[in-house]
Formats: structure tokens, C-alpha cells, sequence
């Protein structure tokens, strides 16, 4: 049975870049299991994902891929299909991200390996016990702001992760954070609530009668929640919802809205278009 790689993409468009790619795995006798492409004529990129089986090793195959690449202008990745992406979850005092995450995990529904639990309280220090990952209670303050994240940081690459999950964490990353984590760290929200900011925005959403509760999960960036977005949902509400259905519902709505785009970013389904995104689900 040979290994199986998950090759993305993204360059401009031209014609012949799937006869190229498909010609250069036939050539090592690759076998394509998946495939998808995308053309965006807005930008004139094209993207692909293809996912296939080869005898030949993954450096072997790196150096051979970085010729092709050159010729087309490409923007690429090779990983290996089998290898479960290293994670670190950062968390504050909801849990219904951490613990739907931590489930999935487990059940074999994520291609993760969660190596670490950061938090600025230590409401969940049993429960990641319950999951043997280890917890780290970094306290925040605005004094000691700096400090702590230097001390996030050191733990997120001591563990060598390539995905940083924000599941309900509640404090607001630096510029400088967010610049180092660019790519690889995904925060999940409410949304259709925005008018609705700061403490209990289920409560204000309440209060105003809304019609439609959601959340959203993006790739963080400087700009508070406006990084590209992976993946939404919404709930409907009307006028007998109380304000504990609301936030149960908006609950739920949030941990499979993260738990999707976690479950693509871990297998290399989703590419970034500038601020937007392409996802091959």
C-alpha cells in the first residue's frame, strides 16, 4: 500500500496546469484519489487539491514538485495524508468549543493531534486531564499582556503546531501574535449579532427580538474578526425563545461551525484567495 500526499496549489491561470499536474504523478506512478480546482476570474489564480498515493518518499517528491512549481509560478504544499495535524486549542470560560473539539478528537472525526490546552482561567485544567493533554494556565492582564503571549508562543512552537484553535478564548491577540500565527489560527464567533458587542451578546439579541442567531470561524488576523472566513451557520429564532435557548442554540451553532472548519483545515481543504477563501469540502 503506498503512502498517500495531499498536494495544494495556487498560481495564475493559464491553460495546462491540470495536464501538468496530472502528467507529473502519472509519471511517478501516482494514483489520484481526490482532486479539485478552482478558477477565480476575478484575481485570474487558480487553485487545485489533489490527493494521491505514490511510492515515492515525501522528500523525493518535494524536490521534483519545486521544478514543476517554477515553471507555473506556483504556490504550494505536500503533506502526508496519514499525518494528523499538531494542535494547540486556546480557551476561556465556555467550554462547549473546547469540549466538542476534544469529543470529536478522540472519536477519530478530526485529523488532529491536540497537544496542548493554553487558558487564561482554570476552569478546564480536569478536563483536559480527562483527554491526558496537557493545560497551561496563563493569566492575562493588560500589565502582563506581553509576557503571557510570549509564554503562549514558546508552548505553540515547543509543540509544533501547525493549527492554533481560539475555541471561545476571550482575549484580543497583539498585532504581533496575530502576524506570527498568520495562516494557522482560526477563531470562532457569534455573527449575525452585530450589532450586539462585548458581554452577553445573546442577551442583546434577546432583548432586540432577533430572527436569525449564527457564528462564524475565520483565520485570525490584526484586524479583530475580520480575517477570511472558513466556514458559517445560522439558527432561526422567534419571540418564544427564551434567552437560555438562544445561548444553547447559538452553542451548538458555534461548536459544529468551528468544528468544520478545523476538521478542513486539517486536511489541507481549505487555500487562502486574499481575504477570502477556497474550500474543496
Amino acid at each position: 500500500m503506498n503512502p498517500a500526499y495531499i498536494l495544494t496549489l495556487s498560481c495564475p491561470d493559464r491553460t495546462g496546469i491540470v495536464h501538468a499536474v496530472s502528467g507529473f504523478l502519472l509519471e511517478r506512478g501516482g494514483n489520484i484519489e481526490e482532486a479539485a480546482q478552482y478558477n477565480d476570474h476575478g484575481t485570474g489564480l487558480f487553485f487545485m487539491r489533489v490527493r494521491f498515493a505514490c511510492e515515492h518518499g515525501e522528500d523525493v517528491l518535494r524536490g521534483q514538485i519545486a521544478a514543476l512549481a517554477a515553471d507555473f509560478g506556483m504556490r504550494w504544499k505536500l503533506h502526508a495524508a496519514a499525518e494528523p495535524m499538531k494542535t494547540v486549542i486556546l480557551v476561556s470560560k465556555e467550554g462547549h468549543c473546547l469540549n466538542d473539539l476534544l469529543f470529536r478528537w478522540k472519536s477519530g472525526l478530526l485529523s488532529i493531534d491536540v497537544r496542548a490546552i493554553i487558558s487564561n482561567h482554570r476552569d478546564f485544567y480536569q478536563l483536559a486531564a480527562s483527554y491526558n493533554v496537557p493545560f497551561h494556565h496563563i493569566p492575562v492582564t493588560t500589565a502582563t499582556k506581553a509576557q503571557g503571549e510570549a509564554r503562549q508562543l514558546e508552548i505553540i512552537e515547543a509543540e509544533g503546531a501547525d493549527l492554533v484553535v481560539l475555541a471561545r478564548y476571550m482575549q484580543i491577540l497583539s498585532n504581533d501574535l496575530c502576524g506570527k500565527l498568520a495562516g494557522r489560527a482560526i477563531n470562532i464567533h457569534h455573527s449575525f449579532l452585530p450589532s450586539f458587542k462585548g458581554a452577553k451578546p445573546y442577551y442583546q439579541a434577546h432583548d432586540r427580538g432577533v430572527k436569525l442567531i449564527g457564528a462564524t470561524a475565520h483565520y485570525v488576523t490584526a484586524d479583530l474578526d475580520e480575517g477570511p472566513i472558513i466556514e458559517q451557520d445560522v439558527e432561526r429564532a422567534d419571540h418564544t425563545d427564551t434567552v437560555e435557548a438562544l445561548t444553547a442554540r447559538g452553542r451548538d451553532t458555534e461548536s459544529q461551525v468551528l468544528a468544520r472548519a478545523v476538521k478542513w483545515h486539517s486536511e489541507h481543504r481549505v487555500l487562502l484567495n486574499g481575504h477570502r477563501t477556497v474550500v474543496f469540502k
